[in-house]
């Protein structure tokens, strides 16, 4: 049996999301309905396109050459814009996980200033700090820290920010400036909640000052910056975050100066489209317009002022 182009449009449309109610939603169907039309195309195909991963479904290898020829049906589809006008191929839904800090400062504004230019593209970013996933169903770009080791998958490196021991003037004027790293274990560390810290290349403050203790955790690095400024105690923070608040000072810069790699993780079948390939140059872009102030190059003007 020949295919149905429309049950390839749907297929297409869940191998985007990994789900099959987020696909019925973006084409106007119910979830039966679509179950219904994978059911027809492997039919016709005569074995599985999908198969059951961790939160979603992950294409198989006949489905991932289904998904191609979906593609270009859907570029055929698109190429008959209004009034002869070929239409904005940047346009859909991109979705991405990355840190909370370059969600807000990286991402943000990328996509921001993306989405001034091509109005039909909509971005799904979700906060997480966590290793790089092997099964990424329904996720077009991940954002990690630290070099992943993926497989079907391309990794690319974004960039570097640094990260740095801080606290606010309010803390050091009743409990002094620390000197050294010896002096620094007196004071208590806000950071990650350790236990749940998934990325190896943030355990710096744990490895550098082993003895300094825990006074405020949290799974958020927002919350370390407030709990610094508040006086929770000294922070262990990116340069790029901490050095946007003028109440905040860097303490020892020589001796805790941690550099981490962002690195990019897309499937390559989601880099086949005009709005993933768009959206991963933004974040590129940007990235690299900021590279001053991830790696916190102004130490020497707030450090101790």
């Amino acid at each position: 049996m020949n295919p149905n182009p429309d049950d390839l449009l749907v297929l297409l449309a869940v191998s985007r999301s990994g789900k099959f109610t987020t696909a019925a939603q973006e084409l106007g169907l119910n979830h039966t309905t679509v179950s219904r039309r994978i059911a027809a195309l492997e039919k016709a195909l005569g074995g599985r396109v999908l198969a059951r991963a961790a939160g979603g479904w992950e294409v198989t290898e006949l489905g991932a050459g289904a998904v191609t020829v979906a593609e270009r049906i859907e570029a055929a589809v698109g190429a008959l814009g209004p009034g002869g006008r070929a239409p904005d191929p940047i346009t859909g839904v991109v979705r991405m996980t990355a840190t909370d800090g370059f969600s807000a400062y990286i991402a943000a504004p990328a996509v921001a200033r993306l989405r001034n230019a091509h109005p039909g593209l909509s971005v799904e970013i979700i906060t997480v700090t966590r290793r790089a996933l092997q099964q990424r169903s329904g996720l077009d770009i991940e954002v990690v820290v630290g070099e992943p080791q993926v497989h079907r998958a391309e990794a690319h490196r974004l960039g570097e920010y640094r990260l740095g021991m801080y606290a606010s003037r309010g803390y050091l004027a009743v409990h002094g400036i620390p000197g050294t790293a010896e002096e620094l274990t007196r004071h208590q560390l806000v950071y990650f909640v350790d236990s749940m810290l998934q990325v190896d290349d943030l355990d710096a403050p744990r490895r550098l000052v082993p003895s300094m203790r825990d006074g405020l955790s949290s799974t958020n690095v927002f919350v370390h910056v407030e709990a610094t400024r508040a006086g929770a105690g000294i922070g262990f923070l990116p340069c790029f975050m901490a050095d946007q608040h003028n109440d905040l000072v860097r303490l020892l810069p020589a001796e805790f100066a941690e550099l981490l790699p962002y690195w990019m993780v897309l499937r390559p079948d989601s880099l086949r489209r005009p709005a993933v390939a768009a959206v991963a140059q933004a974040l590129r872009e940007q990235t690299a317009a900021h590279r001053e102030a991830l790696l916190g190059q102004d130490v020497t003007a707030r450090t101790n002022s």
